[in-house]
């Protein structure tokens, strides 16, 4: 489970994060393309953009729940 004590600092401030259990798998941008983006030099993936609409926010959450290490955290806020 995603821990927000351990979340990139990358991540824009909102309830969606990634933490820094990413393996850099691709699954998330893949799914949510809007929000979530890659660090290049870091090698893993942040949210860049918070949801901004129903399909958005389903799309995060369904990169959450696929995350293999479940490092994508859902804050509520």
């Amino acid at each position: 489970m995603a821990d927000i004590a351990n979340k990139y600092p990358d991540n824009i401030g909102g309830k969606f994060y990634v933490d820094n259990q990413c393996i850099d798998c691709d699954l998330c941008r893949e799914t949510a393309p809007a929000n979530f983006t890659r660090n290049d030099d870091g090698g893993h993936s942040f949210v860049f953009k918070q949801p901004e609409s129903e399909e958005e926010e389903a799309l995060c959450r369904e990169a959450m729940e696929g995350c293999p290490v479940e490092a994508i955290g859902n804050d509520g806020n």
